[in-house]
Order: structure tokens, then sequence, then C-alpha cells
């Protein structure tokens, strides 16, 4: 019997006819060959909402997140409340908070040294805390506005962006002021390079992505951003030499190889985006937006991307932060209206 003849019966089999009005049955597809299309289910969903941290009393905007992966700390930046919060991640509550900042934006734990980074927005200084008390233990001045916080483990070094546009460098074991790398305008999200000595610096009030060379403390290029604008969050997959910025106006990310410079894909994600991770595992990029979403990018290979997400979150939720070793994306929800603030917690699928 001929293929078609094998179709035909198993129309008239299952008591089909939809093909003739142009459907095509689950039944019939599978003997074709096709995929039948597949409504959405939650299990279906790249990220899955299993949790959420309550943040009773915190007001206004929050900012950037750090992690003590040891003791499943996770630090945020309650800019609007002048404080960090510091959230338990084995029972999702809060366990602690730092009191009388100065808008703080961005923190990082540094776990060699047991010491808590936190850049202020208001001043400009850079505040240190013992890691196991939460007492002050230092301060390292800035003119104002210190914000994103990264740190170079190799070199034992602690980079703030801050002002007007600069990159500031503290030696972590001492808190020592070292020096300033220059840039056009105020610095946003930065990656550093592991395997090698650059810094890839978001400037958008110049309308650039400036490359740093962390050995000669200097800008080495400058990539501008053509057809946007806003670009604030920022993700490397270092591998495969591929930098993933977003941009508010219009919402997009860009790709760019690292070698060239060049812009390789481009996709429409979430509005007001200000946090985007990369994750190696499942070759994703989630990138967090106060429209009130997560846009999912699926990495193909190096060369294509694809959205396949946008997972429904709150108003006003932009910042996140990315635990590869516990498989989870946390996102922070301000208080707005009957929303209460409070941290969302996904699991990866």
């Amino acid at each position: 019997m001929s293929k078609r003849s094998e179709v035909c019966r198993l129309i008239l089999t299952v008591g089909l006819s939809a093909m003739c009005m142009g459907g095509v049955s689950a039944a019939l597809a599978l003997a074709l060959g096709i995929n039948p299309p597949r409504s959405a289910s939650r299990s279906e969903q790249p990220l899955v909402q299993i949790g959420k941290i309550p943040l009773p009393g915190v007001e206004g905007r929050i900012d950037h997140f750090g992690i003590d992966l040891d003791r499943r700390r996770l630090f945020m930046s309650a800019l609007g409340n002048n404080t960090v919060e510091i959230l338990d991640l084995k029972t999702n509550k809060r366990v602690g908070t730092i009191h009388e900042l100065r808008e703080p934006q961005g923190v990082l734990y540094v776990p060699a040294i047991n010491r808590v980074f936190v850049g202020n927005a208001q001043g400009g200084a850079v505040d240190v805390f013992d890691g196991n008390t939460l007492r002050p233990v230092g301060e390292v001045k800035y003119t104002d506005d210190a914000d994103n916080i990264r740190y170079d483990a190799s070199a034992k070094l602690v980079y703030i962006g801050y002002g007007d546009g600069a990159i500031g460098v503290i030696d972590a074991s001492s808190d020592k002021r070292l020096h300033d790398i220059k840039l056009e305008a105020h610095p946003e999200s930065f990656q550093l390079e592991t395997s090698g000595s650059r810094m890839f610096v978001n400037v958008p009030d110049a309308g650039y992505l400036e490359v740093v060379d962390r050995t000669k403390q200097a800008v080495i290029a400058k990539w501008r951003i053509e057809g946007a604008r806003a670009n604030f969050p920022m993700a490397l997959d270092e591998a495969d030499q591929r930098l993933f910025i977003t941009c508010r106006r219009p919402p997009q990310v860009m790709v760019f190889d690292t070698a060239s410079g060049k812009v390789l894909a481009r996709l429409p994600v979430v509005g007001d985006a200000d946090d985007m991770f990369y994750d190696l595992a499942h070759r994703r990029i989630y990138v967090s937006g106060g429209e009130g979403a997560i846009s999912v990018i699926d990495q193909r290979d190096p060369d294509h991307y694809q959205v396949i997400g946008r997972i429904p979150t709150a108003p006003g939720a932009r910042t996140s932060f990315f635990v590869p070793a516990l498989n989870r994306l946390y996102v922070a929800v301000p208080h707005r209206g009957t929303q209460p603030a409070e941290v969302r917690v996904f699991e990866v699928r």
C-alpha cells in the first residue's frame, strides 16, 4: 500500500475530515512526519517560579546583587531603602540588613577575604564590611555615583564604575584606592575576561561600548552602538568570544564578536532592562526588565539566537541575579501599590 493510501486510511479510521478544510490533526501530522504544534504549559517554560523571599519594610528602587555561595547568602542593594538586605537561599528568608547606606547600587562579596563591598550612589564611597559580623571595616572614597562592581580574583582587585566616567581600581586586601581608568561618560554594566586582560564597559551616555586593557589601564577600542540607545546590562560568553548587551531604546539584545567588535545579531526583549546573564550550561541568556517580564534567549550556536520565552514578573522588576551552581534566577520586585517587595525565585528548566 502506498504512503498516500495509508494516510487516507488513517484519516477514515480516526474519523477526521479536518484536512479537507485546511486543518492537520495530530494523528495526521505524525503520519506525515510533521511535528504538531503544542500549546505551552507551565512545565515547558524555560523558567518556572518556585518560591519567593518576602521583604517587608523595604521601600523604593532595588538595584544589584552579590553572592556568598558557600553560605548560600544573597546580598541585595535596596537603593531606595538605603540598605543592603541579606537573604538566606536555603530557607528563602531575610536574615540580616546593613543599615545607614547612601543609595547602595553595586554589592560584591569576596570569599577569599570574607569582605562585602558596597558602592553608594550618594557621595560615591565604597563601604567595606566584615563578612561575618557585617560591621564596617573600611571605606574607599570616590566623587559620586559608585555603581556596578566586579572582582578580578587572580589579581585580587576590585573594580568599581563611578562618577562622570571612570572605573576605579581597589586593592581588595588593603582597601587601598590604586588608580582610575578614564571613560567618556558614566559606566553601567561591565564584564572582565578571565583568560585575558580586557574589560568590556557599557557607556550609554556616550553611545559606546568601550574596551579596556586592564594591564595598560587604558581604553583600547570603542565600539559604537548603532541603531539603539541606553545600553545598560551586559553578559559575556568568553569561550565563544561573544558579548551580549541590552539596550532600552528600542528594547533589544545585541550580540558582539569580541574579536572584531562586529554586531552579529539583534533580538527584541523586555523593556526597561537592568540586568542580564549568560547561562553556559543551558546556552541561554536571561534579561530582566521593569516592563514586568524576563526574556529568555536560546543560543543555537555562537552566531544564531532565538527568543524562546517571556516570563511574567511584576512592574519595576528590573534587576536580577543568576546563580549557575543553584540553577536559579532571583528577580527583585519592588513595593508598588498592593504588590509587596520581594525576591522571586525561578528555577531553570
